[in-house]
């Protein structure tokens, strides 16, 4: 099983183009206008122009109006939404699109296995979920969480999750031989850096390369496995 990529915060032309080249499944776009990745709806047909049609647009919102949604789905050409913030089970109904709910993994939900489950079991409407860290920025923080609190549901969501939050070149492959999730989704972790610094919302085409390198020699050992 090949595990898909969704490289995420894309917000330039050419960096949109080097995360297609490089074998993504899946861009995203960010439309909270609060995070240092967003893009403008006016801008963002113009990153999305040479995309091809089985490379997925994904427009990620937190906690937006389902007029905004609906409008920005529209007018962008998105064909999948990631919902990323407080969003009810009713929130992500009725948009349209299929639908990715994000749940944001703390320290909380770590310790209790349970109530994780519970959580996810009620999105189960959603055509996916996507597990990420639990940040003040809803994202892109750069932190990964305690994996393992994932294992007691991978089996139960099949091919419906995706893991995020932390993940880079560095321990990609890791992730996926502890977990092996679907799909995996990188923002932060394939971002330029000077010096120590992330310079957020500007991918490094030689990141976002080494990322793909990675996972796919990750998948080569899993299915000598």
């Amino acid at each position: 099983m090949r595990t898909r990529v969704k490289i995420c915060g894309l917000t330039r032309a050419e960096d949109v183009r080097a995360a297609v080249a490089a074998g993504a499944a899946a861009i995203g776009l960010v439309f909270y206008p609060d995070s240092p990745r967003a893009v403008g709806v006016e801008a963002a047909p113009a990153r999305l122009q040479e995309v091809p049609p089985w490379v997925a647009r994904v427009g990620l919102f937190v906690n937006a109006n389902r007029a905004n949604i609906l409008e920005t789905a529209q007018a962008v050409g998105l064909s999948h939404l990631q919902l990323h913030g407080d969003e009810s089970p009713a929130d992500c109904q009725g948009l349209g699109l299929p639908v990715i709910k994000a749940i944001r993994v703390s320290a909380a939900l770590v310790a209790d296995s349970a109530r994780l489950i519970k959580l996810a079991s009620g999105f189960e409407g959603c055509a996916g979920l996507l597990f990420d860290s639990d940040s003040a920025g809803f994202g892109g923080s750069g932190e990964a969480f305690d994996w393992s609190a994932l294992s007691p549901l991978a089996e139960q969501l099949g091919s419906r999750w995706v893991l995020s939050g932390g993940l880079g070149p560095e321990n990609v492959a890791r992730a996926i031989g502890q977990l092996a999730p679907p799909a995996v989704d990188v923002s932060s972790g394939v971002e330029q850096r000077i010096g120590d610094v992330v310079q957020k919302g500007v991918k490094d085409a030689l990141r976002m390369d080494a990322f793909m390198t990675a996972v796919a020699e990750a998948d080569r050992k899993r299915r000598v496995l």
